[in-house]
């Protein structure tokens, strides 16, 4: 993502955050990326430069008028500058910003093999006990992985996986 994508998100996440409606904005985007993710020509649609710009922006109003006003002016600004193919990644990028402001941590975890509900859970309550407030896992399998985890939470990557224990026992025996 690039930096100018993140000063967009985070400045719907600020004026959001002014009104104390970031929630209610997060769940109109989810809507609205709900509605892009059924139907994916919404976004060559509201991209063509063959469509004036006054006939997209109708569209938007028509299809997405109930959510949050916010939600869809941001929608909107995208479609003119011609960034609506951005939209996923600035819905992820202004999620990431309202759980880092409930103090809630978004946990990326890569395993060789896939987790029972109940490693999660044990996994979950352990990175919980560690940071201290609340997490949020994401679980993916990893192939290249031999055994063990891989987990990246809040920029730091815990590498508990095999691959690298062994390294850890080369690095004690070469010395």
């Amino acid at each position: 993502m690039t930096q100018n994508n993140i000063e967009y998100a985070t400045a719907l996440y600020m004026l959001a955050a002014e009104e104390n409606s970031q929630n209610e904005v997060s769940d109109s985007l989810k809507v609205m990326l709900g509605a892009f993710s059924e139907n994916g020509e919404y976004y060559d649609l509201l991209s063509s430069p063959a469509i004036p710009i006054r006939e997209r922006l109708e569209i938007i109003d028509s299809a997405f008028s109930s959510l949050h006003e916010y939600a869809v002016s941001f929608l909107k600004i995208l479609c003119e500058k011609m960034l609506v193919r951005s939209f996923p990644s600035l819905c992820k990028e202004y999620e990431n910003l309202l759980l880092a402001s409930s103090k809630v941590s978004f946990a990326k975890v890569a395993s060789a093999i896939k987790l029972t509900k109940e490693e999660e859970k044990a996994l979950k309550e352990k990175l919980e006990k560690l940071c201290g407030h609340t997490v949020v896992i994401e679980t993916s399998v990893d192939k290249n992985l031999m055994g063990g985890l891989v987990i990246d939470i809040d920029g730091k990557v815990i590498d508990a996986s095999l691959r690298q224990r062994l390294n850890d026992v080369k690095d004690v025996i070469s010395r």
